[in-house]
C-alpha cells in the first residue's frame, strides 16, 4: 500500500525527559525526572502538548479527557545518555557503548597529542562552562596564542580562540584535526568550534560555533530516505550531529523561538521527505544550568508555537515529538539525566488517543518515519505505524 504520508516532521525536544529509566542509578541519575520538575512552575502552560497526550504517558500522570494524538514514552537501548547517542538511535543506530566523557579533564598524553598535532600550544583541558572557560583563560589565550581546550558533562572536545588571534576558518582547520586524532578510545560524539570576541572581562562567544561529529556507524534514518531521493531537512543541530550525512539541507537557527519558526516556514514548501527538528535551548541554556524557571518558560513558549504549526499541518503531514535524553533542571550537578522520552504523533493519519505504551527503544520512531514515507530501515528499531494509521 502506498503511504498517505507525504511529510513528516520529526521535532526533538532536547533534553525534555518523561522520568528515569530502570538503569538510571548506574549512571548516577536515580529520581531524575525533567518533566516533573518543570511543570511544577507557575510559569508552565502547555496546553498543546497536554493535548496531544503529553500527561497521558506512562509515569508523567495527570491526563485528562482523550488526547487528540497517539503518545508513549521510549527507552534508551543504547549505553549512553548524550546528545549525539540520543539523536543516532532516533534515527536507527543504536550505540553499544557510551561514547568517553572525561569527567576529571582530558588525560595530559591527549593534551600533549593535541599540541603536537595543531602544532600550537594549548591551555585549559578540564570541564567547564563556556562563558566561564573565556573569561578565566582569555587573557592567557590572547597573551601566548595557546588554544583553550575544554570538555563538559557531555562527550565533547571544545576549542576556544579569539577572531583577532585565531581567526574562526583556522579554528575550524584545527577542529578538523582534533576530530581526527579523537576517535577510538578518545572518540568523542562532538568537537566543537567555539570563536570569541571582546576584550576582557566582556568577552562574547559568537555565533561561529561549528560541530565536528563521528560519523554515524551504520545507515540512518537521514541515509535512507536521502538514498531514496526524498528530502530531507535539518533544522539546528542536526547536520552536525549527523556530521551531515544524508541532510539534503540545513538550516541553521539561533534559538528555540527561530528554530520553530523556521520550521513553520517550512510548511510553505511543497516537499515529500523528513524535516529533522533539535530544540537546543531546552538543554544548553536551561538544563544544564539548573535552570527550573527558565526551562518551563521555554516550554510553555514552544507550546504557542506548536499551536500555530499544527492549525498549519497538511492532511498528509505527520508531526512526531521526542526528547534525545532528559536534563532535569532539578537534579545536582550539571548533567544530562538517564530517562525516558516523550512520543506524541499526531495527523490526519493518526488515530486519536492510542497509547504506545514503552517503546524498547528510541530506533522505533526511526523506523515508524521510514515507513510512513514508504521506506524500510534496517535496524533494532520496531514500527507502530500499522497501530496508529487511520484506515
Amino acid at each position: 500500500m502506498t503511504s498517505a504520508v507525504k511529510r513528516v516532521y520529526l521535532i526533538v525536544l532536547d533534553s525534555f525527559g518523561v522520568g528515569e529509566l530502570p538503569d538510571a542509578a548506574t549512571f548516577g541519575d536515580a529520581g531524575s525526572h525533567t518533566l516533573q520538575t518543570i511543570r511544577k512552575s507557575p510559569d508552565y502552560d502547555t496546553p498543546n502538548l497536554a493535548s496531544l497526550g503529553l500527561f497521558h504517558i506512562e509515569g508523567v500522570g495527570g491526563g485528562t479527557g482523550t488526547p487528540i494524538g497517539a503518545f508513549g514514552r521510549c527507552a534508551e537501548l543504547s549505553q549512553g545518555k548524550d546528545t549525539t547517542t540520543g539523536h543516532w538511535e532516533i534515527a536507527g543506530v543504536v550505540s553499544e557503548h557510551g561514547m568517553p566523557t572525561f569527567p576529571d579533564g582530558f588525560p595530559p598524553e591527549l593534551m600533549k597529542k593535541l599540541e603536537e598535532t595543531f602544532g600550537r600550544p594549548v591551555l585549559c583541558g578540564k570541564p567547564y562552562s563556556g562563558t566561564e572557560v573565556i573569561h578565566d583563560y582569555g587573557r592567557e589565550h590572547e597573551k601566548t596564542g595557546a588554544l583553550i581546550v575544554y570538555t563538559s558533562a557531555d562527550s565533547v572536545l571544545q576549542i576556544a580562540a579569539h577572531e583577532s588571534i585565531v581567526p574562526r576558518e583556522k579554528l575550524y582547520d584545527y577542529c578538523k584535526k582534533a576530530r581526527a586524532l579523537m576517535q577510538g578510545d578518545w572518540g568523542v560524539g562532538r568537537v566543537i568550534a567555539r570563536p570569541f570576541i571582546g576584550a576582557y572581562p566582556e568577552y562574547e562567544r559568537t555565533a561561529g560555533r561549528h560541530d565536528y561529529s563521528l560519523d554515524p556507524p551504520k545507515p540512518t534514518l537521514l541515509d535512507v530516505l536521502s538514498a531514496a531521493g526524498l528530502t530531507t531537512i535539518g533544522v539546528g543541530k542536526i547536520s552536525d550531529i549527523f556530521a551531515a550525512r544524508g541532510v539534503g539541507r540545513h538550516i541553521a537557527m539561533d534559538g528555540n523561538d527561530d528554530g520553530m519558526n523556521k520550521t513553520i516556514a517550512t510548511q510553505d514548501e511543497d516537499f515529500t521527505g523528513l524535516c529533522f527538528v533539535n530544540l537546543v535551548d531546552f538543554d544548553m541554556k536551561y538544563g544544564h544550568r539548573r535552570d527550573v524557571e527558565g526551562y518551563a518558560k521555554a516550554a510553555t513558549t514552544f507550546d504557542r508555537q506548536l499551536a500555530q504549526f499544527m492549525k498549519r499541518m497538511r492532511a498528509d503531514d505527520v508531526m512526531m515529538i521526542t526528547a534525545d535524553h532528559g536534563c532535569d533542571p532539578g537534579f545536582s550537578g550539571s548533567d544530562h539525566t538517564r530517562e525516558y522520552t516523550p512520543l506524541l504523533v499526531y495527523g490526519a493519519t493518526v488515530k486519536a488517543g492510542v497509547d504506545l505504551g514503552t517503546r524498547r527503544t528510541f530506533a522505533d520512531i526511526g523506523v515508524t518515519a521510514a515507513e510512513m514515507l514508504g521506506c524500510k530501515l534496517p535496524c533494532e528499531g520496531v514500527s507502530f505505524w500499522t497501530e496508529i494509521r487511520r484506515q
